[in-house]
């Protein structure tokens, strides 16, 4: 989603003038897209500030020129006026749901009076409707968020303090903005919302439309080729939505369904408000639809309260599940938020133990299946040249990086048939059949 929001700063920002440099030294504006989810992303927040704040010095005293500097994102939400406090040389602090007022903050930047410019609101207007700057060049693939916010409240998260509540963008401004990245190449797009799959708007027969109903629209664009939806809670996986795996075949079967713990006693003290067996029953009823599909989560390890046991049963949901993939990462407390301030906080050195038991486990889960793919046959969008003379890299359907070989200068942007011929932890490789 912070890739979403900076290409869409990057839009507002080009119709006054500004333009991507590859150069911090010399450029006019910085701005520092962050995100709060843990821990470590915020220290590295203020390690980037500090490091900007050279850069710029340094290029004052080359040639007196000062850049503007601006923290968006989701720190610059939480923390505002502590920004501003801790890195004085910023100069707006604007938060994810107002960053579409980013040209008028940048230009009430006044470096004599050093004021500062700080937009943390939740406007009643919806940001996405003065979103309307010409959409620049992406590429073959997109992000397009539909979905914003949270209302599931899960103790160890601060999404619905940093993104507000849930909100579903209407069908039309995503069809729209669908058009508009087809009409400058996109290829596949990616839904994105925190709980993306509990988009719901009206549809164009009236009725409520849930996420299944608004891929099949996007589908009938024959510009489109490839679906992609992150992230999903299991608690708005419907069955619409599920049997859309099976039916749409501009839908990719790969599903992103965290479930963050195999403990019912840790999911009830996150507020996942579902058990382990039901998770586990909507993976059986995506599997029941489409066989194939490789199935991803997310683990938080050493959640407060959390036993040997507890992790036990986490290494048996991992097991039972089998993922094609999947992110962990030891719980990290978040100002604000109920899980901050439970007891019976797990010891660091338990938590590196059991993560490294889980993300052995999920290592050798995601070789294997990637191990299955060799000496198959599978469609990649072609993304970027690679570092080797000749590579490029592509993306397969079940979202593995693919490398293969061409001296076509031109393959960016297709769709090429690719017979794998090796595997690793982390990609595939493949050989040409055809070129479509």
């Amino acid at each position: 989603m912070n890739f979403y929001d900076s290409d869409r700063m990057t839009d507002l920002l080009k119709p006054h003038g500004y333009q991507l440099d590859d150069n911090e030294d010399d450029a006019d504006l910085i701005v520092l897209n962050t995100c709060h989810i843990r821990e470590k992303a915020v220290e590295k927040t203020y390690s980037e500030l500090g490091r900007i704040r050279d850069k710029i010095n340094a290029r004052k005293e080359k040639n007196g020129k000062r850049s503007i500097v601006a923290v968006a994102g989701c720190v610059a939400q939480a923390q505002g006026k502590e920004i501003i406090k801790r890195s004085p040389w910023v100069d707006i602090v604007v938060g994810p749901q107002s960053y579409q007022n980013l040209p008028e903050l940048i230009a009430k930047v006044d470096p004599v009076n050093k004021n500062k410019n700080i937009n943390i609101d939740f406007p009643t207007i919806p940001k996405f409707d003065q979103l309307n700057a010409k959409i620049e060049e992406r590429g073959p693939s997109a992000f397009l968020t539909i979905q914003e916010g949270c209302d599931k409240f899960c103790t160890f998260c601060v999404v619905p303090y940093t993104r507000g509540a849930e909100y579903s963008r209407p069908l039309k401004s995503i069809i729209d903005e669908a058009h508009k990245l087809i009409d400058v190449g996109v290829k596949e797009i990616t839904l994105l919302g925190q709980n993306v799959n509990a988009w719901s708007s009206k549809g164009l027969d009236n009725q409520n439309w849930g996420l299944g109903k608004l891929i099949d629209e996007l589908a009938k664009i024959n510009e489109l080729k490839f679906i992609r939806y992150t992230t999903s809670h299991p608690l708005d996986m419907d069955i619409e939505l599920i049997k859309c795996h099976k039916d749409n075949k501009k839908l990719m079967p790969y599903l992103h369904l965290p479930v963050q713990s195999g403990s019912d006693k840790v999911l009830k003290m996150m507020n996942r408000k579902h058990t382990s067996k039901e998770y586990l029953k909507i993976i059986e009823k995506v599997r029941h639809y489409n066989p194939e599909i490789a199935i991803s989560g997310d683990f938080i390890i050493g959640f407060p309260g959390e036993t040997d046991k507890d992790h036990i049963s986490t290494l048996s949901l991992i097991k039972q599940v089998n993922y094609a993939q999947a992110y962990s990462f030891k719980y990290s407390k978040r100002p604000g938020t109920p899980g901050s301030v439970f007891l019976n906080q797990v010891d660091e050195d338990i938590k590196n133990s059991r993560l490294y038991e889980v993300q052995e486990l999920l290592r050798s889960q995601q070789l294997s299946f990637n191990k299955q793919t060799i000496n198959s046959s599978i469609k990649v969008l072609v993304l970027k040249k690679g570092k080797k003379k000749h590579q490029y890299i592509g993306r397969s359907p079940f979202n593995q990086s693919v490398y293969f070989s061409s001296k076509n200068e031109d393959l960016i942007g297709s769709f090429i048939d690719l017979n794998i011929t090796e595997a690793f932890q982390n990609s595939l490789t493949g050989n040409i059949l055809s070129d479509l």
